[in-house]
């Protein structure tokens, strides 16, 4: 008996087959109906999101290409929070353990600390609390460490590196994509996983130009050995202070600390993970600041810079068989540290919709939206809401937040962002409870 396969480039490879035991017609006949129900699905980017399709969709049984610009696997940028949320699903997904070989348990977390003196306004007992509300720990993690865990978990030759995606068709019955060497391909299904200036997002949703937020952020890595010991502690500290704030967490098993700042961007817009400033320009931002933090900011290397845009809830993400996924669909400042994490309860919800229904993937693509787009949208409105909160100068207003800090305990106050579960939103929905 001889099989065609097809391979992940589209060709197709002959292999010879006698099974040992046939199988009776019925049972036959159930197979091939099955797989001719199995689309083919493209997706386009390997970031954290693209690789999490691609790993959530193997685990239920649905392969998928992954089809990536650049020439090899990377994580642009530093430092990652990787909440109960998320931490649930990398355990799901089998990959928790080699994830921790590298990530820092937080034992503290919301540490919020005054600009000047450095006093602690508030702080969060991650190591007594965490795991007793929510099933899992935080952890932080440099974002090439979470990105290496999670590819851990999808199939070899998955991935199609230098393939830069410029076009788009999905108006016909199946999406077509066509590639910057002139390749073209035509999946059953199309996940556009492709980041911030997504090109997919741009083929499917009403122009929605991303406006001025007035914010820039600076990022930095500082090696363990030169950062002070209040910035080794495994614990996420934000320091807060008029028009600025500045986190910092231990990434890399301990290795390096993790800066991220948020700063008045004035005139500056560039919007790009691999734009650089200087230390100085860095410095002059924190001028005044508590000398301790500052000293740290002084051992850093080059930071990145990059201007916060913002930009409103999309009002569709899918249109036939093509979607988004991450960034491409809900871009969102990090002030809840959830973009990550959000991106992979994307994946996760995506592949059980295809899986539950893979005769009709457009009809599976919406309800993914359903399902999705409500808790995006508020994470996003959120997270924008939070930078009036952290940047309140001097003043009467302040005064009455930091006192609220001290009676806030803001890991039971987000409840609905770590203790969510997938297949428990899914369930609800079909119950009618909610999503």
């Amino acid at each position: 008996m001889t099989t065609a396969a097809r391979s992940l480039d589209g060709a197709d490879t002959m292999a010879s087959a006698a099974p040992r035991n046939p199988r009776p017609e019925a049972e036959y006949g159930q197979m091939v109906a099955a797989a001719a129900e199995t689309p083919e699905i493209a997706i386009v980017g390997g970031g954290i999101g693209g690789l999490a399709a691609a790993a959530f969709l193997h685990r239920a049984g649905l392969p998928s290409t992954v089809y990536e610009q650049a020439s090899e696997l990377r994580a642009v940028g530093a430092g990652v929070v990787v909440a109960p949320n998320a931490a649930r699903l990398l355990r799901r997904l089998g990959v928790l353990d080699t994830f921790l070989e590298r990530a820092v348990q937080l034992e503290v977390g919301w540490e919020f600390r005054r600009w000047q003196t450095g006093t602690v306004l508030s702080a969060e007992d991650l190591a007594a609390a965490c795991e007793r509300l929510y099933g899992e720990h935080t952890y932080t993690a440099h974002r090439a460490d979470l990105l290496d865990a999670i590819g851990s978990a999808v199939p070899a030759g998955t991935v199609r590196l230098g393939r830069r995606c410029v076009e788009l068709d999905a108006t016909g019955p199946r999406p077509v994509l066509r590639f910057a060497d002139g390749e073209v391909v035509e999946p059953d299904v199309v996940i556009g996983a492709d980041g911030i200036h997504s090109m997919v997002r741009s083929t499917l949703a009403e122009p929605s130009p991303a406006t001025y937020s007035g914010l820039c952020a600076f990022r930095a890595l500082v090696p363990a050995e030169r950062a002070p010991s209040f910035a080794r502690r495994p614990a996420q500290t934000l320091w807060i202070g008029p028009d600025h704030h500045l986190v910092h967490y231990p990434i890399a098993a301990g290795r390096l600390v993790n800066l991220a700042a948020f700063a008045p961007a004035g005139d500056y817009a560039i919007e790009s993970w691999t734009a650089t400033a200087t230390v100085e320009e860095f410095l002059t931002e924190f001028a005044g600041w508590d000398p301790r933090l500052v000293d740290l900011i002084r051992a850093a290397g080059t930071p990145g810079r990059w201007a916060l845009l913002d930009r409103a809830p999309l009002r569709q993400w899918s249109v036939g068989r093509t979607t988004l996924l991450g960034d491409a669909a809900h871009p969102m400042f990090p002030f809840f540290a959830q973009g990550a994490a959000q991106a992979i309860e994307d994946a996760a919800v995506l592949a059980a919709c295809l899986a539950e229904d893979r005769a009709d993937p457009a009809r599976s693509l919406r309800r993914y939206e359903e399902l999705r787009r409500p808790r995006t949208s508020r994470l996003q409105e959120v997270s924008h809401a939070r930078s009036f909160v952290n940047h309140l100068p001097d003043g009467p207003e302040q005064e009455v937040r930091d006192t609220s800090f001290r009676d806030a305990d803001p890991l039971v106050a987000n409840s609905w962002i770590y203790e969510y579960d997938p297949d428990a939103a899914m369930a609800a929905a079909v119950t009618g409870a909610g999503g």
